[in-house]
């Protein structure tokens, strides 16, 4: 199983995740975002310390504006990446802002996750996706990815965990918000629970780690990095 800690690119400073998001004008709305996420969001350092020393392509499965695709890019590691969305939107203007920032190696498709997986063979990314999928999809969603996992690949997964605890809480009314205002076009439906997380994903031949994600935000966030 790979160290978390071992060989982390360094955090982008100011000027650089600015840089980043002006990818993303002329909207304004995506280019704040974009600021606002990489400034106040532990998850694209955590996912990039994740993936250091992986081998092969990366498929991001519910990429919304693919900015992790840039944050990869600005740390230096240089994957071949997919990324995958169901809102035809998002994926418009993630490829504008790929091509203005010249990620000639990123690549994006409207897909309909609930109707199967693109074949793929290396790391796998489902970040923030997972609750909003009905139960009975959020299983063969991760069965699918598990087998997409190579050898030297890692499955990362940022999710919020079933539970009572006031974090649980502001993560489901935060998300529910999202739906509301338009930004994500599904609700949440449920949470998983670490248990069947980690049993599902050994079943696959995967080893887990498990560590909070919350960082300096208020929200059951928590990063899972699964390899064979």
């Amino acid at each position: 199983m790979p160290d978390l800690d071992a060989a982390t690119p360094a955090p982008l400073d100011a000027a650089a995740r600015d840089a980043l998001a002006r990818a993303f004008l002329p909207s304004r709305w995506d280019y704040h975002y974009a600021r606002s996420k990489l400034s106040s969001d532990p998850l694209y350092d955590g996912v990039a310390g994740a993936l250091a020393g992986s081998r092969g392509p990366l498929l991001d499965l519910g990429c919304g504006l693919g900015l992790l695709a840039h944050h990869l890019s600005a740390v230096g590691l240089d994957l071949a990446y997919s990324g995958v969305d169901n809102d035809a939107g998002k994926i418009a203007r993630a490829t504008t802002a790929a091509g203005n920032a010249g990620l000639r190696q990123a690549h994006f498709d409207c897909i309909d996750l609930s109707r199967g997986l693109p074949a793929h063979s290396g790391s796998v990314t489902i970040l923030d996706v997972l609750q909003f999928l009905p139960p009975e999809a959020q299983q063969p969603l991760l069965r699918e990815a598990a087998r997409r996992v190579a050898p030297g690949g890692r499955l990362v997964i940022r999710t919020g965990l079933a539970g009572t605890c006031w974090r649980a809480r502001v993560t489901r009314g935060v998300d529910v918000l999202s739906r509301a205002i338009g930004w994500m076009n599904a609700g949440p439906r449920r949470y998983p629970e670490r248990a069947q997380l980690e049993s599902l994903l050994a079943r696959e031949g995967l080893s887990t780690r498990f560590q909070p994600l919350w960082g300096r935000t208020p929200f059951n966030n928590w990063l899972v990095v699964a390899s064979r």
